[in-house]
């Protein structure tokens, strides 16, 4: 069978393209209604993170696909029609679930006959532990649960970054409380710089959504635009006006100076961040900043402003340090309470080159024992903070672990002598929090997600049942949720320095 293009090209976006519930599948999930056992009537499959990079998850995202793909009468004939053809051309056979789809329409009106349970958004989960489950409601769906799994198993990518954005603002915390007087520069200490680097605008802004959940700052205009559709939050993320080399260079190497005077004098107020490596970045920090432009940079502070330095090449620790001791130098810096020097408040530092979670801690820990304190500077990460990790970064997956086939229940797993890392679970899960941490219990009764556990509370929140979403979760709630996670992880880690 060969692929054939004999169609005339439409303009359309992405989006439009595959704005199709039925097509948003991997192609082999087409026959599998064909492959379950006789008088199967129920599945219910579960989503977890099996390991990974970090030993704990940031849970985020799943809202986004609930309310985009899955809410409302997301079904309808003419997507059949077009899923049918679709399907016929592609795999060649008539294989397409035609009867099934339509029932839906003819009983649900369109609407997905599924409920999934999930963690609350900003929750952190140790790895290994359930993260959402998903059932079809009506027992000739049964083929549903598993059909959408392509689509639900993207809530890896929002995760995942909130995870990796997570980890960087504990370590940031840590060296803050370590070498400042006080941590309230911290929900502006990495901002996003990742819109350019990612593979689509949606992926900007979903990826630069999940950072916001740990961060307030952003050059990611998709994600503010993400947040408050799906999320309702106004204005999620800030940022200052700010250079790029194209606005320094185009003036020329003997007018570097002129460059940085016509940004101060044309954005006179506030803070601003001006790129100062195009050439000389030691001598544009002694030279420029430290002499020419001192009175401007020093009068621009009495206004409440501030001048942001951002180098943007070499090795990242060692050039701050060098630009940190310049600045002393020009400007002089004072001794905190805890020991380290901090720059006048109107003078600060971007580092946005190189900057990722294995690189921030050899810089931060640099800065602490040249004896500067972790305020003196803030951090942009792009490819890193949105791009470099995948699906396995997590090892997240979507498994089937119970079933009810001929009116019995049964449990469901795999368990694959070639890896036992890849085992399942078994059973109808719920998630439990004991003694400080959260347990995964398999096998709970169907009815009954506690299980023999009646004191304790499933974690697992019911947030969509029959195509509509019956939680919804405002930003500042999730934000706030995991504020509390990363300052519980933090008073751990300092508990674990004292013994």
């Amino acid at each position: 069978m060969a692929a054939k293009c004999s169609i005339r090209p439409t303009t359309m976006s992405a989006s439009d393209a595959v704005d199709n519930i039925i097509l948003l599948a991997d192609s082999y999930k087409v026959t599998h209604h064909l492959q379950y056992p006789p008088d199967t009537t129920y599945i219910y499959s579960y989503f977890e993170s099996r390991g990974g990079k970090f030993e704990k998850t940031l849970f985020f995202g799943l809202q986004y696909i609930l309310k985009h793909w899955l809410s409302g009468p997301v079904v309808t004939l003419e997507k059949i029609a077009e899923a049918k053809s679709v399907f016929q051309e592609h795999l060649g056979q008539n294989v397409f679930n035609e009867e099934g789809w339509k029932y839906i329409v003819e009983k649900h009106g369109g609407h997905l006959p599924l409920q999934i349970k999930a963690v609350p958004e900003g929750t952190l989960v140790p790895y290994k532990n359930v993260l959402f489950t998903v059932e079809n409601t009506d027992p000739k769906c049964f083929w549903l649960t598993n059909y959408v799994e392509t689509l639900l198993v993207q809530t890896w990518y929002p995760m995942t970054v909130a995870t990796n954005s997570f980890y960087q603002k504990k370590l940031l915390s840590e060296y803050l409380s370590e070498t400042a007087d006080n941590s309230d520069c911290l929900m502006y200490q990495l901002h996003d710089f990742g819109y350019r680097g990612v593979s689509s605008v949606e992926s900007a802004g979903i990826g630069g959504a999940a950072h916001l959940v740990n961060f307030h700052g952003t050059d990611t205009v998709a994600a503010l635009m993400m947040v408050r559709k799906f999320y309702g939050c106004r204005m999620a993320g800030v940022s200052i006006p700010a250079a790029e080399h194209s606005t320094i260079t185009t003036w020329g190497k003997h007018k570097e100076k002129e460059a940085f005077q016509n940004m101060l004098d044309r954005i006179p107020n506030g803070a601003i961040s001006i790129v100062s490596d195009s050439y000389d970045v030691y001598n544009a920090c002694e030279e420029i900043w430290g002499k020419a432009l001192k009175d401007c940079v020093v009068e621009r502070g009495k206004r409440d402003g501030r001048v942001v330095i951002r180098p943007d090449s070499g090795k990242p620790e060692d050039v701050i340090i060098k630009i940190l001791e310049i600045l002393d130098k020009q400007f002089g810096a004072k001794e905190n309470s805890k020991g380290f020097r901090v720059l006048p408040s109107y003078v600060r530092i971007i580092q946005g080159d190189g900057i990722s979670y294995e690189s921030l801690p050899k810089i931060l820990e640099r800065m602490k024992e040249k004896g500067w304190s972790t305020e003196n500077i803030v951090f942009g990460s792009g490819g890193a903070l949105l791009q470099r990790l995948d699906r396995d970064t997590q090892k997240c997956a979507f498994k089937c672990s119970s079933a009810v086939i001929g009116g019995e229940m049964v449990d469901v797993f795999k368990e694959p002598i070639t890896d036992p890392g890849k085992k399942s679970k078994r059973g109808r899960l719920c998630l439990l929090r004991q003694s400080g941490t959260y347990v995964t219990k398999e096998e709970c009764p169907r009815g009954d997600s506690n299980g023999d556990a009646a004191s304790m509370e499933d974690v697992l929140v019911t947030v969509f049942e029959n195509g509509k979403l019956v939680k919804d979760y405002g930003f500042d709630e999730v934000r706030e949720r995991a504020d509390q996670e990363c300052r519980a992880e933090c008073r751990t880690q300092n508990h674990k320095k004292k013994l």
